[in-house]
């Protein structure tokens, strides 16, 4: 019977440590993921909207898809600019097994995925977290890199302050020290790992301000106009990438980057799939720079969608 989950559930079904250890699992084993449809959809006197469309299979185990519209300056309207669902399939079969949130599983796996790539590129004494950003998914990786590293104190930063202090609120509670700070630059100084999470089209975080053994994850800019760093952060960097396909046709900080002689493709040092299979080691050093690259794979949804599943029908 075909179950529909809402994302509370789906919330719930999905801790970040247990959902780390998935995506480290399925990486090792992989899939088939066909790089995401991406559609403009125009809106009458505003931005286009965006439709992705990510589809990943498992032969002879799961099918999926997950539909997904990004409406830019829908905060002001009190809803979330990312929206979509997920439809999981019986994948010898093709019966329909499930259909959730897919703004849950989207936050909630992107989170996963880079606390996933942190567990190899942070330093594993990395207490200081900048977060630069404060919209849906600042407060889930903060969450997840809080299970993988041990955080003692979060540094948020937004634009609009008061974003940044509602989430301070949210956060309160948690087993870290939560502070807005203003001055992004002096935050990024002093902290160990710096994640943004931002639509941003020009560079927030500069490769000058990265002190030696700084982990930097870039989650936000997800289409090649966007960037949240600039040149020198790639210049400076050890770089990695979810997966090398997306990151090559999507990722604005690597595309322009590149195009600017900052990076070449070859210094990219590995994706998630080679470092959950022991390719490349990560770090190498206390004193190296890493910087992480997401643009989010079909895999990384099709694993925590069977994890949902697996977990509410069991």
């Amino acid at each position: 019977m075909l179950k529909a989950i809402d994302a509370a559930s789906v919330e719930t079904a999905l801790p970040y440590a247990r959902l780390i250890e998935r995506l480290r699992e399925g990486f090792r084993a992989a899939g088939e993921t066909p790089v995401r449809h991406h559609h403009a959809v125009p809106r009458p006197g505003q931005d286009p909207a965006i439709l992705l469309l990510m589809p990943a299979w498992q032969p002879g185990d799961v099918t999926g898809v997950k539909l997904v519209h990004v409406a830019s300056g829908n905060e002001a309207k009190g809803l979330p600019s990312v929206q979509g669902v997920y439809v999981l399939f019986d994948g010898p079969t093709g019966t329909p097994l499930a259909v959730m949130d897919g703004t849950a599983l989207t936050v909630r796996r992107t989170a996963a995925a880079s606390a996933l790539a942190a567990s190899y590129l942070a330093r594993p004494a990395a207490r200081v977290l900048t977060m630069v950003g404060a919209g849906a998914m600042a407060p889930h990786l903060v969450r997840a890199h809080a299970a993988v590293r041990p955080v003692a104190e979060v540094r948020l930063w937004n634009r609009s302050r008061p974003r940044a202090e509602a989430l301070a609120a949210a956060l309160a509670g948690e087993p870290f020290r939560v502070a807005v700070v203003d001055d992004l630059e002096a935050a990024v100084r002093t902290s160990d790992i710096v994640a943004c999470a931002t639509m941003s089209r020009e560079p927030l975080v500069c490769g000058a301000w990265l002190a030696p053994g700084t982990h930097l994850d870039l989650v936000g800019a997800f289409t090649p106009e966007m960037r949240e760093s600039d040149d020198e952060v790639m210049r400076r960097g050890e770089v990695f990438v979810d997966t090398r396909a997306g990151a090559l046709a999507e990722a604005g900080d690597i595309l322009r980057a590149i195009a600017a002689g900052a990076l070449t493709p070859e210094r990219i040092r590995a994706d998630l799939f080679e470092l959950v299979r022991g390719r490349h080691p990560g770090r190498r050093s206390e004193d190296e720079i890493t910087v992480f690259k997401s643009v989010g794979s079909a895999l990384e949804d099709l694993i925590a969608a069977k994890l949902v599943h697996e977990t509410l029908a069991g």
